[in-house]
């Protein structure tokens, strides 16, 4: 691209015409169409940031990484901008700029969404059929899941190297360094770095890496990169179980239906370890029914995704025999679109995770709670990383690192994946930090309530956050 025009597009995309002296790399910026729609009073702007595939090898093939500006109508708005990146691993950010109108944050300063290397909008996207194809197979010809899984990962695996796709270059340590270079671009003197789940953990990873341009950090339900998710993902369940089996006693009028409610549960699911169910099921499209196996771990997957309020009610009629309601329902969403993690989110959870976790640690959970053994709550695991076969990322972006920026951290009460004892863990290490506990809710807690905090904090992110609402915890 001509440098002319690249500089003008740099300033139409970057309010911040600043001299920029942090590290990161200014990388070449090109014009694309905007894949997400917003308020049309609003202005936005869209480009490809382009950078290396993987910044270890000099003749490296480069990718395109779509970011979104959103601009604040205040003219006299803040220079600091709220950075955005999703979560997952494998999640799309630019769907997020819907919301920003309608937000509290957009009054003060600008929004930026910034899609992660091999998601959605990203050029190339690693998303490919095979693995899910391999696992509506293995449901309609009653095959073995873990079996036809790894299979699926195999062709999946093949078919991205055929196209040329590095698999070790699609990790959080690519990923932060995107984020250091869209900031570097766009000439950001003053940040505030926006993630949850996955990637509040990546924002943490932008912090390590590069803290001075941070002004401040939200962290929703984050999954700080020090912990090995897969060494507490069944406890993190199982706790959230146990806050959900609480409210129910507590709160519900239909004491015969729930009564004992945690220890039915864990006795019926401890129970049918090992057993095969069968429905007869009419996928769209064909005239004949056939018989499709299930286990207990689609029964564990069916609550693991279901809405919390439901699932109390949902285990009294899973325990009562009464599965075909929700096992039909589960079936329709496998066979009607893709199912299974992406290549980004099993190259991105093998190279952090894979490396770093105990599979003796995970054994003794499962002898701690016997009805989730074998279950795999995260849809990448080890069997899967073994035939990936992707370099991890560095040890040092594993470790845990103190930082005096301030920080808003919250989460749910029920959340079954990242637990709040997370937020505990990452305010030991930033004692400028603040958390919310949202008491009624799960994993990412986005809402009004959320966006008035989120506001308050961003305009001072040293005052201590107050709450009024009883089930919204400030500490």
């Amino acid at each position: 691209m001509n440098r002319f025009l690249w500089l003008l597009l740099v300033a139409a995309c970057s309010p911040y015409p600043r001299a920029y002296s942090q590290p990161g790399v200014i990388r070449p910026v090109e014009p694309c169409s905007c894949p997400v729609s917003i308020d049309s009073s609003f202005r936005s702007r869209c480009a490809y940031l382009i950078v290396p595939e993987n910044r270890s090898r000099p003749n490296a093939k480069t990718l395109k990484l779509p970011f979104m500006v959103v601009e604040s109508k205040n003219p006299r708005k803040k220079k600091d901008p709220l950075l955005f990146t999703a979560g997952g691993p494998g999640g799309s950010s630019l769907g997020w700029t819907r919301s920003v109108p309608q937000g509290l944050v957009i009054n003060d300063r600008d929004c930026i969404a910034f899609e992660q290397r091999g998601t959605r909008y990203a050029v190339p996207n690693l998303w490919r059929d095979d693995l899910s194809n391999a696992i509506k197979e293995s449901y309609r010809k009653n095959l073995n899941k873990d079996s036809m899984v790894v299979v699926g990962v195999k062709r999946y695996k093949k078919t991205l190297e055929a196209q040329g796709i590095d698999l070790s270059a699609y990790n959080t340590d690519e990923s932060a360094a995107d984020l250091q270079d869209l900031i570097a671009t766009l000439r950001l003197d003053s940040v505030n770095l926006f993630g949850g789940s996955y990637s509040g953990g990546l924002m943490l990873a932008v912090l390590q890496k590069n803290p001075v341009p941070a002004r401040s950090l939200i962290l929703d339900s984050p999954l700080p990169t020090f912990v090995p998710i897969d060494e507490d993902e069944p406890a993190n369940f199982a706790e959230s179980l146990a806050v959900l089996w609480q409210h129910v006693e507590q709160d519900s009028t239909h004491t015969d239906r729930y009564r004992n409610l945690k220890a039915r549960f864990e006795r019926y699911f401890t129970a049918i370890d090992g057993q095969t169910f069968t429905i007869p099921y009419l996928e769209k499209g064909t005239s004949q029914p056939i018989a499709i196996q299930y286990t207990r771990n689609d029964l564990l997957g069916i609550l693991v995704r279901a809405p919390t309020k439901d699932i109390a009610y949902i285990v009294t009629e899973l325990i009562r025999g009464n599965h075909a309601p929700y096992v039909k329902p589960m079936l329709d969403r496998l066979f009607a679109g893709g199912v299974g993690p992406s290549g980004m989110r099993i190259s991105a959870y093998c190279a952090d995770q894979a490396t770093y976790h105990s599979e003796t640690v995970i054994r003794q959970l499962y002898n701690a709670y016997p009805y989730l053994r074998g279950y795999h709550i995260n849809d990448v695991y080890k069997e899967m990383c073994d035939c990936w076969q992707v370099a991890p990322v560095k040890a040092s972006t594993k470790e845990p690192f103190y930082s005096t920026k301030p920080a808003l951290l919250t989460d749910g009460a029920m959340d079954n994946a990242c637990r709040p004892l997370y937020i505990d863990r990452i305010h030991h290490y930033m004692p400028n930090s603040q958390r919310l506990l949202f008491l009624n809710r799960a994993h990412m807690v986005s809402s009004p309530e959320m966006d008035r905090f989120m506001q308050a904090f961003l305009t001072n992110p040293y005052k201590k956050v107050v709450s009024d609402r009883k089930e919204i915890i400030a500490y």
